[in-house]
């Protein structure tokens, strides 16, 4: 098969930071994917319905005037959000919260700490049908970095499930076979979405030959019977898994150095890299679904109506892209080349 066209995918996962870099990241996003759930861990967060507003306002502007991209909002729970910030939320067009466990990840010093404190939050959120999305890590320092996930479900998520259970709940970024089986074994209120570089990486992509900082995200890659078990799971056609970038970019410098910053910027080649993968599989008829179907069925959002199309053809992500400010980016896969490209 040499061309594939599908239904326009959207992301349901990345990050566009903000300020001047929105610049670069809405274009990228905007060149394949028709809408995207926007992360609101801002600095200082995205916490209620005027900072969504506001925060959408100036993703909007920085959309090229042809694109019919449009973003989704979310906001940022933290031990202060009401039952008030919710509803006030939902009536706003926020189309989901997010949940960080403290520490968790890049700008979530703000984020709950104490779950038991959110159940009136989460009673509101089931009552007004306003999806729940988690970053599924306990930040334990007695718990091993690659036991985090696991360790969540066990202790933290299969509780919120059971006291919650008509709560639709997305698992972001999985990374782990028991991430996988959990939500397999679990009900249609429970979906997950999975990143190009857990389905293409592992652990050893890593570490091995000395550490390798663009390719380091949170929760961290696993070892490659965790990545097998992903790759299973997109493979196996299940309606409970969609495509989810976790496209999160920081400058070269914040990546290259001692802080390392968490995130893979893959905004730049996430669909063609997706496809490599289903083409690895041999399902590639099981992209679309995947990609354009399985996200707006559980979020209860119309498909698109429009198409996209790739073709095989090789191209080599560029080593760097410059950002707004002059400062380079490194995109995820730099330098490297693939075997589908998007037809413009």
């Amino acid at each position: 098969m040499n061309e594939i066209s599908i239904i326009t995918p959207d992301d349901w996962h990345l990050h566009f930071r903000d300020g001047d870099m929105l610049q670069e990241t809405v274009l990228a996003t905007a060149r394949c994917f028709q809408r995207a759930i926007v992360m609101p861990n801002l600095v200082p967060p995205v916490t209620n319905a005027q900072m969504a507003k506001d925060y959408k306002q100036r993703i909007v502007e920085a959309t090229p005037k042809e694109s019919q991209f449009e973003p989704l909002m979310t906001i940022y729970l933290t031990n202060q959000t009401t039952q008030q910030d919710i509803k006030d939320a939902k009536a706003a067009g926020v189309v989901a919260a997010k949940l960080y466990p403290a520490g968790a990840t890049t700008n979530s010093d703000a984020a709950v700490s104490q779950l038991d404190a959110l159940n009136p939050v989460l009673e509101t959120m089931t009552e007004v049908d306003m999806p729940l999305l988690i970053h599924g890590e306990v930040t334990d320092h007695v718990i091993d970095i690659f036991d985090r996930e696991k360790i969540f479900i066990e202790e933290k998520l299969t509780r919120i499930v059971n006291q919650f259970p008509q709560l639709r709940i997305v698992l972001e970024h999985i990374t782990t076979k028991e991430a996988v089986d959990f939500i397999q074994s679990g009900s249609s209120k429970l979906a997950a979405t999975i990143t190009p570089q857990h389905l293409l990486l592992n652990r050893n992509d890593l570490l091995v030959g000395g550490i390798r900082p663009h390719n380091f995200c949170l929760p961290v890659l696993k070892r490659n019977i965790h990545q097998q078990a992903l790759r299973e799971a997109v493979a196996s056609g299940s309606k409970k898994f969609f495509l989810g970038t976790d496209s999160a970019p920081h400058e070269k410098h914040r990546k290259e150095n001692a802080c390392g910053c968490a995130g893979c910027y893959s905004a730049w080649s996430a669909i063609e890299l997706y496809t490599q993968v289903f083409e690895e599989l041999n399902v590639l008829d099981n992209l679309e679904a995947f990609a354009s179907l399985n996200g707006p069925n559980f979020y209860q959002l119309p498909v698109n109506q429009t198409h996209i199309t790739l073709v095989k053809e090789s191209w080599t992500i560029p080593e760097e892209i410059t950002l707004p400010n002059g400062n380079p980016i490194v995109p995820f896969f730099a330098g490297q080349t693939i075997n589908w490209k998007l037809k413009v």
